[in-house]
């Protein structure tokens, strides 16, 4: 099967995050079973999802593992024009673009990896290649650590991850750290007529999403900023908030959940104790009146941490040989993987094709010559990576 071929069954899986990916990781097996590769599930504690490590060529020390998520973003509400879970040709102007959920974020990635298993399977690799699939990346990166840390516990050590996400196949070496919150401000309901018999948890809400907001401009103004991100600064944003029952009463409850994505520079704890701060004051004036009221901050996910520009030689140059003339390395506003094996300890950078801007898209997709040029990554891996003879 072809890279388009692959490509077409992983699109056709509809791998959407928090739910299951398990045919599609029963497909994946069942090919490697086909050329004899070695492969280990890890399950999720319900078992309905799974990542999925396979090795291929032997297991000794130093090989390079190649990292893609099987989730995908919903496509509920988005305007399509084609099925989204049928790899769909373009014509015309855009016969070049393949159409499908998860085309370019980031099953061609796995599609051209899986392509070139057959080949790499009848090489004499020197070290092993190594497949790490993942499940749940878009909800936090929920399914890669406990894949990780069985990487690192039950096998020989690699010397490299490639994460796979759509970077138009030019390595990236950086990107920041994400983690998302959700807030509960709880005040006390009165006729809206008298403001001063009860807590609007609205306006107390209303104050701190204005903090969190005042919070970057503190943070440049401090010159904790790095240019070669596009978004020199940590950014908080409330990305959702809803309260009240009525115009004309009070709200008693208005939740908001926001976002913090930190430079590898920064702390996210740091950051986050800011806003707190600004949170017990409010609550303290709120109690005052309202002995009941409060204000409670929970976390959604395990912070992502940041990617930083350092310990990557040796991914870096594997790519950059790989690829030929390419760039020194980028950095990216959005959260991968890739920190997460960086906090393990491997040298780790982002390199894949399709480009970032088609990713959770309606009518997402990949071009063509980029899927050739993911297989042509992966073929040229196989040779570098097999031994030589005397």
């Amino acid at each position: 099967m072809t890279a388009y071929d692959l490509l077409r069954t992983l699109v056709g899986f509809a791998t959407v995050s928090r739910q299951s990916n398990l045919e599609l990781i029963t497909f994946v097996e069942q090919w490697l079973d086909q050329h004899g590769v070695e492969h280990w599930r890890v399950s999720s504690d319900d078992g309905s999802r799974a990542n999925l490590l396979a090795r291929i060529g032997p297991a000794v020390p130093g090989g390079v593992v190649l990292s893609g998520h099987t989730d995908v973003v919903p496509v509920t509400g988005q305007p399509w024009s084609t099925d989204p879970f049928t790899l769909t040709a373009g014509e015309g102007a855009n016969s070049e673009r393949l159409y499908g959920r998860g085309t370019c974020d980031m099953k061609a990635f796995i599609a051209c990896a899986l392509a070139e298993v057959p080949r790499w399977s009848q090489l004499e690799l020197e070290v092993p290649i190594w497949l790490a699939l993942s499940y749940d990346e878009e909800v936090g990166c929920v399914g890669a650590p406990r894949m990780i840390e069985r990487l690192m516990a039950e096998h020989p050590r690699p010397a490299a991850v490639v994460v796979g996400e759509p970077t138009l196949m030019s390595p990236v070496v950086a990107h920041k750290g994400a983690t998302n919150f959700r807030t509960t401000v709880i005040g006390r309901e009165a006729h809206s007529s008298q403001v001063y018999q009860g807590v609007s948890a609205i306006h107390v809400a209303a104050r701190l999403v204005t903090r969190i907001e005042d919070v970057m401009a503190e943070l440049k103004e401090e010159g904790r900023v790095d240019e070669a991100f596009s978004v020199i600064h940590s950014s908080l944003h409330v990305g959702k908030i809803e309260g009240g029952t009525a115009i004309n009463i009070m709200a008693r409850r208005c939740t908001f959940e926001w976002e913090i994505r930190h430079l590898p520079t920064d702390d996210a704890e740091e950051l986050l104790a800011r806003v707190e701060a600004t949170a017990r004051t409010l609550e303290s004036a709120m109690q005052a009146r309202a002995p009941e009221a409060s204000i409670t901050t929970e976390r959604l996910n395990t912070t992502v941490p940041a990617l930083a520009d350092r310990d990557n030689r040796e991914a870096l140059t594997l790519c950059r040989e790989l690829l030929g003339d390419s760039p020194d390395g980028a950095a990216v506003a959005y959260a991968t993987e890739a920190g997460q094996f960086q906090l393990a300890g491997l040298p780790t950078v982002i390199c894949g094709p399709g480009s970032i801007s088609q990713a959770h898209q309606p009518d997402e997709y990949i071009e063509r010559p980029q899927l050739e040029a993911g297989s042509d990554f992966m073929s040229a891996l196989g040779q570098r990576l097999r031994k030589r003879q005397p």
